[in-house]
C-alpha cells in the first residue's frame, strides 16, 4: 500500500525527510508464510492508512490553505500542486479538503458565535453581497479584534440577523453602518459608524454648500481626538464638563441643519400617498443626526465603543477579493464551507498563529482554540 506513492519524484531524492513529511510516504505490508503450520500472516498498515493512495493532512491542510486563505482558484491550485510535487491534486479533491476543514472546525466556531453573543463585548457587525448558485445571498460577519465569525444567507435583513442568531440575543454593544433591521432589537446598546457619517455630511456640504455640515464633520473628529487623548493619558472617560460642551455644540449645529432644511409649503396638500413624504438629502441627514444622536455620541461616553466600524469592514474586504478572483460560489455547501474555514482562519490570524499550522491542527483533530474561548463559560 502507497500512501502518495506517486509524488514521489526525482527531484527530492537528495532529501528524503522533505518528501515524507510534505509530499507522501510509503508504507509496505509484507506477508509471511509460516514454515511450519502454513498459516498466511500479513502485517498491519498504520492507522489512518485505509486506501492503496490517500492523501495525508499536510497535504490536504496546503490545499485549502491555498485555495481558502490564499484564494487561488481551484485550476491553479491543482497545477500548482503538479510544479512543486509533480502530482496534481484533482479539483474535487480539493473541495473535499475544504469540505472536510470545514467540518474540523465547526465546534470551535460555534464557541466563538457563543462568546460574541454572551460575552458582553463590543461587536461589530457588517454584510455584504455574494452570488451562490447564480442568486444573491448575503454573509454576514461579526467579529471583535480577537474573534471573527461569518455566515451565509440569502436574506439581508431580519429574516438573516434571526436565523444567525447572534443579534437577537446580543448581551454586549453593537456597532454597525446604520441599516435599520439591526434596530429591531432594542435590548442591544446601538453605536454608529461614525466614518460612514463622516462621508455624507462631506457630500452635503460639498454638493449642497451647507456650512452646518462640514462643522458638525469637524465637531465629530474634534470628540475622536478628545478621546484617543483622554485614552493615550489613561483616562477612562471624559469629565463631564466636555461632555456637556460637545454635546451643546452638537445641538446647536443640529438646529442649524434644521433651520436650513425647512420644508417648504405647498399651496395646495399634496395627494394623499403610503410611506413617508419624500424629503431632500441634508433633511434626511439632519434627521437621522436626531434621532441616532446617542448611538453617534456612544464613542464619546464609552471609551470601549469604538468611532468607527472599521473593524468589521476589515474582515469581510476578503470575501469581495474572493469574489473578484474566483467569481461566485458554486453551491451553497461550498459557502458555508468557506464562511467556516475563513472565519476559524481569521481568528487564528489575530492570535498570531501560522495559517497552515492550524489547519494542521485542524486535520489533526486538535483545531486552535482561542484562550478567552477556554476560560468562557457558555450560559445554559
Amino acid at each position: 500500500m502507497f500512501v502518495l506513492a506517486s509524488l514521489r519524484s526525482d527531484r527530492w531524492t537528495a532529501c528524503p525527510e522533505l518528501v515524507d513529511e510534505f509530499v507522501g510516504i510509503r508504507n509496505q505490508a509484507e506477508t509471511k508464510v509460516c514454515p511450519c503450520c502454513g498459516e498466511v500472516n500479513k502485517a498491519r498498515f498504520p492507522a489512518g492508512v485505509t486506501q492503496p493512495v490517500q492523501y495525508g493532512n499536510s497535504i490536504k491542510a496546503q490545499a485549502v490553505y491555498l485555495h481558502r486563505y490564499q484564494l487561488v482558484p481551484l485550476e491553479r491550485v491543482c497545477e500548482l500542486f503538479t510544479e512543486l510535487w509533480g502530482h496534481g491534486m484533482s479539483e474535487a479533491s480539493v473541495l473535499e479538503a475544504c469540505q472536510q476543514a470545514a467540518a474540523a472546525v465547526i465546534p470551535v466556531n460555534e464557541q466563538i458565535k457563543g462568546h460574541l453573543t454572551h460575552s458582553g463585548e463590543t461587536v461589530h457587525f457588517d454584510e455584504t453581497g455574494a452570488r451562490v448558485e447564480g442568486k444573491r445571498y448575503w454573509l454576514h460577519g461579526a467579529s471583535t479584534e480577537q474573534l471573527t465569525y461569518y455566515q451565509i444567507h440569502p436574506n439581508r435583513g431580519s429574516k438573516a440577523l434571526e436565523a444567525i442568531g447572534i443579534l437577537p440575543h446580543l448581551k454586549g454593544t453593537a456597532v454597525h453602518d446604520d441599516y435599520m433591521s439591526y434596530y429591531k432589537y432594542a435590548q442591544v446598546r446601538h453605536a454608529l459608524c461614525n466614518v460612514h457619517l463622516l462621508r455624507d455630511l462631506k457630500f452635503i456640504s460639498e454638493e449642497y454648500e451647507q456650512g452646518w455640515a462640514e462643522s458638525m464633520a469637524s465637531l465629530l473628529r474634534e470628540i475622536k481626538g478628545a478621546v484617543e487623548i483622554a485614552c493615550n493619558e489613561g483616562q477612562t472617560c471624559l469629565s463631564e464638563a466636555q461632555k456637556r460642551e460637545f454635546e451643546q455644540r452638537y445641538d446647536e449645529l443640529l438646529a442649524n441643519g434644521l433651520a436650513a432644511n425647512v420644508p417648504a409649503e405647498d399651496a395646495e396638500p399634496p395627494p394623499k400617498r403610503r410611506g413617508r413624504v419624500k424629503q431632500s438629502k441634508p433633511k434626511n441627514l439632519v434627521d437621522r443626526l436626531s434621532l441616532r444622536k446617542p448611538h453617534i455620541l456612544l464613542f464619546m461616553h464609552d471609551f470601549a465603543v469604538p468611532f468607527d466600524n472599521n473593524q468589521a469592514e476589515r474582515d469581510i474586504r476578503m470575501v469581495k477579493v474572493q469574489q473578484k478572483v474566483s467569481g461566485s460560489f458554486r453551491t451553497q455547501s461550498g459557502a458555508d464551507a468557506f464562511c467556516q474555514v475563513r472565519g476559524y482562519l481569521s481568528t487564528a490570524r489575530k492570535h498570531g498563529q501560522r495559517a497552515l499550522e492550524v489547519l494542521q491542527m485542524a486535520f489533526s483533530g486538535t483545531p486552535f482554540v482561542p484562550p478567552e474561548l477556554c476560560t468562557y463559560v457558555a450560559p445554559a
